[in-house]
């Protein structure tokens, strides 16, 4: 195992990791942003105004790319399997 196949299979769970966080993220920057905007605009302080849309949309986004997260997840990890006999040369 050479220091370049060790880099490369943390460069590949780095890149996956962002690939499935990214969209959750986005929309939970997204909302939060959103909802910032109009407690700024309209003076409303409510805390549970920016947690509880900022839950569901979250929720939403999860179950809608879930198939994809679950088609990364066991991509990779059959790429790390597949490549077990090439640790020991």
């Amino acid at each position: 195992m050479t220091e370049q196949f060790v880099i490369h299979i943390a460069r590949e769970a780095f890149f996956t990791m962002l690939l499935i966080s990214g969209p959750v993220l986005a929309v939970a920057l997204i909302v939060g942003l959103s909802i910032s905007i109009f407690q700024a605009a309209t003076s409303i302080q409510e805390f549970t105004l920016t947690f509880v849309p900022k839950i569901v949309a979250v929720f939403i986004v999860i179950v809608v790319t879930f198939p994809w997260i679950v088609g990364l997840i066991t991509s990779f990890t059959i790429n790390l399997y597949n490549r077990i006999p090439f640790i020991g040369q």
